[in-house]
C-alpha cells in the first residue's frame, strides 16, 4: 500500500471503516458520507487518525495507522462503554 498523502491516508481509513461495518454490523446501512475522521496527523513516515460514523448510539471508534516504513495499515475498532462525569475526586 501507497499513501500519497493526508487527504488520501483519510480516504483510505473512511472506506476501511465503511467495510469493517459492512462486515461486523449487517443490518447497518453505513456509506463515506457517515463516516468522519475526528482527528489526524502526520509524524515523519507515519501517519495516525481516528475515524468514527454518524450512526446514533453505536460508540464505535476506529484508529488507524500506516507504517510507512513496512506500508502497512493497521486498524484498531474500540466500543464506548462508558460515559460518566465526575465532580469530585
Amino acid at each position: 500500500m501507497i499513501i500519497t498523502g493526508m487527504k488520501h491516508f483519510e480516504n483510505v481509513c473512511q472506506k476501511k471503516l465503511v467495510e469493517w461495518y459492512r462486515k461486523n454490523r449487517p443490518g447497518v446501512e453505513i456509506d463515506l458520507g457517515d463516516v468522519f475522521i475526528v482527528w489526524s496527523c502526520k509524524t515523519l513516515q507515519n501517519y495516525k487518525c481516528l475515524a468514527s460514523a454518524t450512526i446514533s448510539g453505536d460508540g464505535i471508534y476506529a484508529e488507524y495507522t500506516f507504517n510507512g516504513d513496512k506500508q502497512e495499515l493497521y486498524e484498531d475498532v474500540y466500543k464506548k462503554l462508558t460515559n460518566i462525569c465526575h465532580k469530585e475526586e
